[in-house]
């Protein structure tokens, strides 16, 4: 493998970007609404409204630009995958104390079946936790956190079969290039199936444990119980979340699947489009009870998008070649169990508000699972957001308990 050096980034969109932006925001054309129809019909006209007027009026791209600048060391490295030529990569790469464990951040996205709107940004409040550990008996990390191809101010591919063996390689040649032959993952969502990839190819010999705040043991996603009367509170929370899901939040799967080039006129074109597809997410899928997102936060996901170095609707296309990678060959099903299953240590912390639940005899079937938090009474789709601590802690007790004899 050819090493490439690392070339420092810094976020600059151009000013031609932004008044672009602005322009837009200033002619924004709002759909009308049902009375009271609230959440049910998605984000409702006076939330939309709201955080409109917030993007063009008070919220401060630069001032953001430049506190994630200071908080995120960023660089870029071009990655060469298989069938694909070169990438230009992005990614934050902080590093701990000398014996500390490399950890690789893999984010999400609004993917084929179950997703969210993520991006390197995920990693922002876990990022001096891990590295910066309060007590000298906690393990530190040096974190790695990238922008996947296609997201954030990483190069999209440009050929079609682009899937989950191109992102688990780029992700593996990343970590190599960084001089880490043995590391470790974190991830949820997209990055789950990435990284359980990366398990089942390059396990063993490079990645030698792997964490998931969002296990998908394939097959139906279960709606309710085999046997009632057996059934834990946890497993009747978990079920009643998923038939929401399916009822109230699936409809996002099918465009995206099937015709994500249609989509993805409207995010590319439209900040209120891209606005409401990423921001019922970033709420629904969460723990109200326990988080909520301030306007500019949510701005600052969205804006991440809008600005992206392939557009928002590059990252949509992965929809499309990770459901189909062949005609009629649905590569996504073959992720889960049907594919061998990796034999190193794998850890699971379930949040209470995500929206797919599988209970833990389905979970056991992923991997080789070695440690399980199924106890977190706070928490649902974005935990290294909603709650980093719970997550850092989960991360410390699991790659504490298996790492020392591996990393060797």
């Amino acid at each position: 493998m050819t090493i490439n050096l690392e070339t420092p980034y810094t976020i600059s969109i151009p000013d031609s970007k932004l008044s672009i932006l602005q322009q837009k925001l200033a002619f924004v054309t709002f759909p009308d609404e049902l009375e009271d129809s609230g959440w049910d019909y998605g984000v409702p006209l006076s939330v939309a409204q709201r955080l409109i007027s917030r993007w063009k009026d008070g919220y401060d791209w630069r001032k953001i630009e430049k506190q994630l600048n200071e908080e995120l060391p960023q660089f870029t490295r071009d990655i060469e995958v298989e069938g694909h030529g070169v990438l230009k990569i992005h990614y934050v790469h902080k590093k701990s104390s000398k014996n500390a464990i490399p950890l690789l951040f893999v984010h999400g996205y609004i993917l084929f079946q179950f997703s969210r709107p993520g991006s390197f940004l995920e990693v922002r409040k876990i990022l001096p936790l891990l590295t910066e550990p309060e007590s000298a008996q906690d393990p530190s990390f040096h974190v790695v956190a990238l922008s996947l191809p296609g997201f954030g101010f990483s190069e999209a591919p440009r050929k079609k079969g682009f899937s989950l063996r191109q992102f688990a390689e780029v992700c593996n040649k990343l970590m190599l290039s960084l001089g880490y032959d043995r590391y470790v993952t974190q991830s949820g969502d997209w990055g789950f199936y990435i990284c359980r990839t990366i398990a089942q190819f390059y396990g063993g010999k490079h990645l030698i444990a792997w964490h998931t705040n969002y296990p998908d043991a394939g097959g139906d996603v279960p709606t309710s119980p085999d046997d009632p009367s057996t059934a834990s509170q946890m497993d009747l929370d978990g079920y009643a979340r998923n038939r929401w899901f399916f009822k109230d939040s699936f409809g996002y799967n099918t465009e995206q699947t099937s015709r994500p080039q249609t989509i993805g006129y409207s995010l590319a074109d439209s900040p209120l489009g891209l606005l409401a597809w990423i921001y019922e997410k970033l709420v629904e899928w969460s723990d109200v009870d326990a988080y909520s997102w301030s306007d500019d936060e949510a701005l600052t996901w969205i804006s991440v998008y809008w600005f992206s170095e392939a557009g928002p609707a590059a990252a949509g296309r992965i929809y499309r070649e990770v459901q189909y990678k062949e005609p009629n060959d649905r590569e996504a099903a073959n992720v889960c169990p049907q594919n061998p299953r990796p034999d190193i240590p794998m850890g699971w912390s379930r949040f209470p508000r995500d929206i797919l639940y599988y209970p833990l005899a389905s979970v056991q079937k992923i991997g080789n699972l070695a440690y399980q938090n199924y106890d977190h009474k706070k928490g649902g789709h974005f935990p290294a957001t909603e709650v980093p601590e719970a997550l850092v802690k989960d991360l410390r007790q699991f790659f504490r308990s298996v790492v020392d004899v591996r990393l060797a």
